[in-house]
């Protein structure tokens, strides 16, 4: 599939073009994700298929283990738009003004407390039995998130559990070697956990409640001086999901090639559970999500939420107020621009 894509050309590309232009004509935009996750899905298809320069746009793109380092590297300017988790795009709203543009997708079920199988019948019995235990997990992440509502839900006081910050591949590997029982860890690796380390769901954000979307994000000061090459980012990213909901088969023969270049082998069970358990949200849903009419939308209230939970760790002093870093105004301009609304959506 990959070579026969990748050999239309991109002379063929650009004849069809919403924004017909010539190749050197292209601006270049840097694009920031975490390989190898369901959410940066888009970015891999936009690629293969040759949206990017559909719309005038030539990207690069940088990519992190985890969202933390991505954060930090958007401070030096090495990145102009992309996706993350929400825990990091909150950090990054909080300390240099990160724009939250969009949501990649609800991932409350994807961030999960696992368990060994050799102890998990008593910690579903008893939630209790966890304290004084050590728990696996990337600090400043959804997954930690999603571990501590977890604990908040059982009444687990947090400082009778002792966290041990690794990044997710280094819990991988101390699980399957048994150096740990119980593991705050996010989709694929969650499904790594199952298939290879007799270890299952313990609990995840949705059951305790918590909800863990991903986020699109913006520098500020790109933002503020290329509005309409944001626009069209998203426009890309949006007609990713809208393809893969009309190609459902050919959407998961990609995410497996995706994921292998990211050095993730992933089994058709797996697949039909990123698909199953990380709903996405199209144009009219975005600016749904996003709507203040009642003067707090959704996103503002699950970023909130985790804004919070951010303070409470120690993470950040105090908890920024969304309308100062969610902007629905890039969303509504592709819904006003006629060309990018239909691009967005397959009506092209």
């Amino acid at each position: 599939m990959k070579n026969r894509i990748t050999g239309l050309g991109v002379a063929a590309l650009l004849a069809t073009a919403a924004y017909p232009v010539q190749a050197e004509d292209l601006t270049p935009i840097n694009v920031s994700y975490q390989p190898a996750l369901y959410w940066a899905l888009p970015f891999h298809l936009a690629t293969e298929m040759g949206w990017w320069a559909e719309v005038g746009l030539e990207p690069s793109f940088s990519t992190f283990p985890a969202g933390a380092p991505q954060i930090a590297a958007a401070q030096a300017f090495d990145w102009d738009v992309g996706g993350t988790g929400s825990v990091p795009a909150v950090l990054g709203a909080a300390r240099f003004g990160l724009k939250t543009i969009g949501i990649t997708n609800d991932e409350s079920a994807a961030n999960v407390l696992m368990a060994h199988n050799s102890v998990i019948d008593e910690l579903r019995d008893d939630p209790s039995a966890i304290e004084g235990q050590s728990i696996l997990l990337t600090t400043n992440s959804t997954g930690d998130y999603a571990v501590q509502a977890c604990l908040d839900m059982w009444g687990v006081d947090k400082s009778t559990v002792e966290f041990v910050n690794l990044a997710q591949a280094q819990i991988i590997t101390a699980v399957i070697s048994r150096n740990g029982d119980l593991a705050g860890v996010w989709a694929p690796n969650t499904y790594t956990l199952q298939e290879r380390a007799d270890s299952d769901y313990l609990c995840s954000g949705a059951d305790a409640g918590a909800t863990v979307p991903g986020a699109l994000v913006v520098r500020p000061d790109y933002a503020e001086e290329n509005p309409e090459l944001v626009a069209r980012f998203l426009a890309v990213y949006l007609r990713g999901w809208a393809w893969a909901e009309e190609n459902p088969e050919q959407a998961r023969e990609m995410l497996v090639d995706f994921y292998s270049d990211g050095g993730v082998e992933i089994s058709d069970a797996a697949v039909e559970a990123e698909f199953d358990l990380r709903p996405t949200f199209g144009l009219e849903e975005q600016l749904a999500i996003l709507d203040r009419s009642d003067d707090t939308s959704d996103v503002d209230e699950w970023l909130t939420a985790i804004g919070a939970f951010m303070t409470d760790v120690g993470t950040l002093e105090a908890n920024p107020e969304p309308g100062d870093y969610v902007d629905p105004s890039f969303m509504q301009m592709v819904m006003d621009d006629p060309e990018l609304r239909d691009f967005a959506t397959l009506k092209d």
